[in-house]
């Protein structure tokens, strides 16, 4: 049986059979995932448990002009309908995608509002190679391959996870966080005035389930997109906004900045993928991959 430790990387769909002298036998799984059940088609009993149970229906909801005021670590702060305070990049299966990630990444040039709770959580260790600092190809094919490769290849990653860090999207884990409900809690005072007031606060999540109540309790309307548009609308700070005519903020120069000024080209994408996603990467990774790290192996096993 292969086992992938926790902190690998994400494991959506897996069959799970023995296979015994050439006949193949289904067996049972139990996962955190909502993917797991789709192994029943396989005739193997799966069930898919965690998360948190939905929400119930909004009634009696207030005007969407409300305004709420609050103090954020002594800073003074408002919130309305709409407003985002879960920004989340999480694994599921397309941030295993470099052209989406990189073009988060690209994105990912300004400031977002400091009780927005940020979070990127790739699919696989991959990402984090190529979205990582940059430096030279040679000591990194030396040291996995020990091979020497020419002079003139002197680019390995992109060096744009420093911008996602800028912004809070720092890598918190591999796998399933925020789309399974573990996004954690809010701050104290952004809940606090969300539930004291009967606000619509949102997530904007790169993920696969938004149903009201699973990803955090206090957020009913959670809305999916790409991780590119998750970066877009964290820099709002709202999903109420209409990014054709309305700006995103302003620059250090005080001109208007709109959602086409931020927003890469496929070319621009094209380009650091080509230079900074190299199938040497899947490979170091994958075949270290059922290894394990140091808490997992050192797990007492009766």
């Amino acid at each position: 049986m292969l086992v992938v430790p926790p902190g690998s990387g994400i494991v959506h769909q897996h069959i799970v059979v023995f296979n015994r002298e050439g006949i193949l036998y289904p067996d049972s799984v139990v996962g955190t995932d909502s993917h797991t059940t789709m192994i029943d088609g396989l005739g193997v009993v799966g069930w898919g448990v965690g998360g948190t149970e939905a929400e119930a229906a909004m009634l009696g909801q207030e005007s969407q002009s409300k305004v709420v005021e609050f103090s954020f670590h002594g800073t003074p702060a408002q919130l309305r309908h709409g407003d985002v305070v879960i920004a989340a990049i999480t694994s599921s299966t397309n941030t295993s995608n470099p052209s989406v990630m990189l073009g988060a990444a690209l994105v990912a040039t300004k400031k977002v509002k400091p009780w927005i709770k940020t979070s990127l959580a790739p699919g696989s260790e991959v990402i984090t190679k190529y979205l990582g600092k940059r430096e030279s190809r040679r000591p990194y094919f030396q040291y996995v391959f020990g091979k020497c490769i020419p002079e003139s290849d002197v680019t390995l990653c992109s060096g744009l996870q420093k911008y996602f860090n800028q912004l809070g999207f720092n890598i918190v884990g591999y796998g399933c966080t925020t789309c399974i409900g573990n996004s954690g809690d809010l701050h104290e005072s952004v809940g606090s005035a969300i539930s004291e007031n009967d606000m619509v606060a949102t997530t904007v999540l790169f993920g696969n389930r938004n149903f009201e109540g699973r990803v955090q309790p206090s957020t009913r309307a959670n809305y999916l997109a790409s991780s590119p548009l998750v970066v877009a609308c964290a820099l709002a700070g709202t999903v109420d906004i209409d990014f054709e005519t309305e700006p995103i903020g302003l620059g250090k120069d005080g001109n208007k900045i709109f959602f086409r000024d931020i927003w890469p080209s496929t070319e621009e994408v094209a380009n650091v993928l080509q230079s900074s996603v190299l199938p040497e990467m899947f490979k170091a990774s994958y075949e270290v991959i059922t290894q394990g790290n140091p808490m997992w192996n050192q797990l007492s096993v009766p």
